[in-house]
């Protein structure tokens, strides 16, 4: 009976020791610039622990209901190193993956990796061959490492059941009245709040918080939190709407005129990841020069702010000009996303536009074809209408000059007027670009996507349609560069620039607004109603009297007006950066808009 109680005890140990070392591993990975002691890893050791005991009992209940059986009958080894095969490939696998995914999504292991098991030729684009086969076999070793300890601490008497009846019914009965403690240590006391993430966030860092989390415990608790839509809930539902209704005006009055025409062909370029630290706004000059100059030559938003920080997000909030979400991505509820309104859709129905999208990788990547077919795309031009060679031409599809050369292409033999939608790829990773200015890998994509967006407009300025054309570009999202978090504002400022023959002449617009402003900026440009895009305001108005542009990512929210800055994370609860003096009204806005948007979401 001892040796059993040893043996569970042992268990623990163990597998707390693996928690704290793959913690360590985590920070040293992932570690840049920012600060840290050795202090502060005993901080996120300590703070960490709670969720790490947690998922130890979680791991506990096999070995503890296989001990009491074995008070009973005799068990095969086999039984128990069946169970060590699975924790050791869950325990290997999470922690490989947290530490390696965390240099790209700056967040802890969820469920949304699960999507992209859908599509794993696009799931693998971002690395190399080479990068994937040294974490298998990280994974492969660090799951022999923790299989073998659990082994090793397995005695074999445990295998054999007691010989006398008495010491089997007594060992029963205190194992029976341990599973309560058991069960409390579980959910992490006798309060009506149980183990939360939450509780282990303890520093204004978030890189220091991240670290604190345990990662199997965040992959489960995101797994059960996307089983259901998220639908919050800060205040009364007659409170939320009033503050949204005054935040968002779906008229367009007096507005600004900027262009010559209001039938002009469309075209409307989502720039990967192009954030505004890599033009001239950012201080460097010398990585987009081509946008640079565009920026004074056509009509640049200079405070433009992304709406989220994924692609497929992105690109259905610049054409829906519907709100993004921090756990859950629209395009993949088709349900929902087939009824939003799109401009192709609005421009097809009022003005009989020709609508094409073109996108040089898989256009059935998270749902986007769905997305784009019931939005009013009439054809798809996408990897697979390209050849054998120029579909491996990057790492996502096919590289940005081709699927560039193929925009001017279609453009100059479809019918007008036109509605032509683009989304670029080589400017992510795994950078894979075919010039070499900058030692620099993202620099070095940038300038090569500065360099493609100029032999474009240059070729179609030198074109018949130029006069009548009039090409939108602004970026799917900003990307973590350097020292940038979604603590500063920088890091989702994204260059939103409008240019082409239609412009009647050079404007920087210096309001504050979001991506999901295009729908409604660029119809009231046209003289079309936007009443359906109720989450999109037209900049451009005389209605627009409330500048201000919100951001969501996973779990948190920023939101930025004239004056303030707020960025809010929702599982501590907590405000991770404030400033200026009206930073609590920013907060109540932004919870404002995440209750109404999640209410209409949930009707679908």
């Amino acid at each position: 009976m001892k040796q059993r109680a040893l043996y569970l005890l042992k268990f623990c140990v163990a597998t707390v020791f693996f928690f704290v070392v793959a913690k360590v591993v985590f920070i040293l990975y992932n570690l840049s610039k920012d600060d840290m002691s050795f202090f502060d890893v005993l901080q996120v050791l300590y703070h960490g622990l709670s969720l790490d005991l947690s998922m130890t009992l979680y791991l506990l209940i096999i070995p503890f209901l296989l001990s009491i059986v074995s008070l009973w009958f005799s068990i095969s080894k086999w039984i128990f190193r069946a169970y060590y095969v699975v924790a050791a490939t869950l325990l290997s696998l999470a922690f490989v993956a947290d530490t390696s995914l965390y240099e790209f999504w700056h967040f802890k292991l969820d469920a949304s990796c699960l999507s992209y098991l859908e599509t794993p030729t696009e799931a693998m684009a971002s690395v190399s061959l080479g990068y994937i086969l040294i974490r298998l076999v990280w994974a492969i070793l660090c799951g022999l490492v923790i299989y073998w300890v659990y082994d090793k601490l397995t005695p074999h008497c445990i295998l054999s059941k007691l010989a006398k009846n008495s010491q089997k019914f007594i060992a029963t009965m205190i194992a029976l009245l341990l599973i309560p403690f058991i069960i409390i240590g579980i959910r992490g006391g006798l309060d009506v709040s149980t183990t939360n993430i939450g509780q282990v966030y303890y520093s204004q860092n978030q890189f220091f918080n991240h670290s604190a989390v345990n990662p199997i415990f965040s992959f489960f608790a995101s797994l059960e939190k996307s089983a259901q839509n998220v639908v919050y809930h800060f205040m009364e539902d007659a409170e939320s709407e009033h503050i949204v209704q005054e935040l968002y005006n779906t008229l367009s009055v007096g507005s600004d005129t900027l262009l010559t025409t209001q039938h002009p062909n469309v075209i409307i370029i989502l720039l990967e990841g192009c954030g505004s630290v890599f033009t001239e706004v950012g201080g460097k000059t010398d990585v987009m020069p081509n946008f640079n100059r565009l920026m004074r030559e056509g009509i640049y938003f200079a405070n433009c702010y992304g709406n989220t920080w994924r692609t497929d997000r992105g690109t259905l909030c610049t054409w829906s000009g519907y709100p993004s979400f921090p756990t859950m991505s629209v395009m993949k509820m088709p349900s929902k996303s087939r009824s939003l309104p799109n401009i192709a859709k609005t421009l097809k129905q009022e003005r009989n536009y020709h609508t094409y999208y073109l996108y040089g990788g898989d256009i059935n990547f998270t749902n986007m074809r769905s997305y784009l077919v019931a939005g009013g795309f009439e054809q798809l031009i996408w990897k697979k209408n390209f050849s054998p060679v120029e579909q491996e031409t990057g790492k996502w599809g096919v590289r940005d000059d081709i699927t560039f050369k193929t925009l001017f292409t279609t453009a100059s033999s479809v019918p007008q007027p036109f509605l032509i939608g683009y989304s670029t790829l080589s400017s992510h990773e795994p950078w894979d670009v075919p010039v070499q200015q900058f030692k620099d890998k993202k620099l070095n994509a940038f300038f090569y996507l500065d360099k493609c967006i100029g032999d474009f407009i240059q070729q179609l300025q030198k074109s018949a349609l130029w006069n009548n054309t009039l090409v939108v570009m602004l970026p799917d999202h900003g990307i973590f560069y350097e020292n940038l978090s979604e603590s500063d504002p920088m890091l989702n400022h994204i260059p939103m620039l409008w240019v082409g023959g239609v412009i009647k002449e050079p404007r920087r617009v210096e309001l504050i607004c979001n991506q999901t402003d295009l729908p409604a900026t660029l119809l009231g440009q046209l003289g079309i109603s936007h009443d359906e895009y109720a989450f999109s305001r037209d900049v451009l108005s005389k209605t627009y009297t409330q500048p201000f542009a919100i951001h969501t990512y996973d779990d948190g929210v920023t939101m930025i007006d004239n004056t303030s800055f707020i960025n809010f994370d929702f599982i501590s609860n907590k405000m991770v950066k404030s400033r200026g003096p009206h930073s609590s009204s920013l907060l109540q806005n932004a919870k404002a808009i995440l209750q109404v948007a999640s209410k209409d979401l949930d009707k679908r």
